[in-house]
């Protein structure tokens, strides 16, 4: 996947001007099977690939941030293995009926996959930023800041959009320049389904993921429309994506504002913990096959 979204958007870059010069083939694998990226990613653009290539000094910052991400990566392996599967009823007692013991188990498995993805995210950042990658430079001030991921925005998103771009942020960032913004010509539902399908391609033909990700495209698509409705209506800041500071709308701290959100925080999660029961019928017919 990761080579393949390297290869495509090197080609739109070489068409665009933004790399000016067609890489040589040595360049280009090099590119293709950077030590950074090729086992766990993520995507890089090339300007960035021979940003690495060249070097920058490395500092106490970088060690920090290597550290960092490799003890933040520990310990979601930790929490996915040891603490996810055997969150209920033993870490946090179960009481209630069937219906609430059901979606509970379901909430723990959907936690164990999410906390699976965030390891795999950390140690993605712990490689790329030890190749020398994943730095961005103002001025004279060098920030080894790349992020994977960002779990808080996933375990208590604001809308499905924010868990969906939060879940891997250099792949939106890849969808987002290479297919939506290339899409939007033919319509904004539009665009969505070919940025959803591009990126069901991208994870291969499966059933299970194709279902997932298509699901995910009719939720933000229509949890968008409403939310954009209820804040003309309403007035208030209550948009898929948090308003800027200085927004027009009258309502942004009410009580019944913060309430509104709240729900389709609530429901956000409900859907993921749905979405992850998915990937379980999966493993489930896997171990029945053997």
């Amino acid at each position: 996947m990761v080579v393949a979204m390297k290869a495509i958007s090197l080609a739109f870059d070489l068409d665009k001007g933004t790399v000016e010069n067609v890489p040589s083939p040595v360049e280009f694998m090099g590119y293709i099977y950077f030590v950074g990226t090729v086992i766990f990613g993520p995507w890089i653009s090339f300007s960035s690939y021979r940003e690495a290539v060249n070097g920058k000094k490395l500092s106490v910052s970088w060690l920090v941030k290597v550290t960092s991400s490799w003890i933040k990566s520990q310990l979601c392996l930790l929490i996915s293995n040891c603490v996810a599967p055997y969150l209920f009823p033993y870490f946090i007692p179960v009481f209630g009926d069937k219906v609430l013991k059901k979606l509970l188990m379901g909430y723990e498995h959907s936690m164990g996959f999410r906390f699976s993805n965030y390891f795999v995210s950390y140690l993605s950042e712990t490689t790329t930023t030890l190749s020398g990658a994943g730095f961005t430079e103002e001025k004279d001030h060098l920030k080894w800041d790349l992020a994977m991921g960002n779990p808080m925005n996933v375990e208590f998103p604001r809308s499905m959009s924010e868990a969906v771009i939060s879940w891997n942020l250099p792949m939106s960032e890849w969808l987002n320049i290479y297919v939506f913004k290339k899409a939007l010509k033919f319509g904004k539902f539009q665009a969505i389904l070919i940025t959803y399908t591009t990126s069901t391609l991208l994870h291969g033909l499966s059933f299970h993921i194709a279902a997932v990700i298509f699901t995910l495209a009719f939720m933000t698509y229509i949890e968008y429309v409403l939310r954009k409705r209820l804040s003309i209506i309403l007035n208030a800041c209550v948009l898929s994506k948090r308003c800027p500071s200085d927004c027009k709308h009258q309502n942004k701290k009410a009580f019944w504002v913060y309430f509104i959100n709240g729900v389709f925080s609530v429901l956000t999660v409900t859907h993921l913990t749905y979405l992850a029961s998915i990937f379980g019928s999966s493993a489930d017919d896997m171990d029945s096959d053997e």
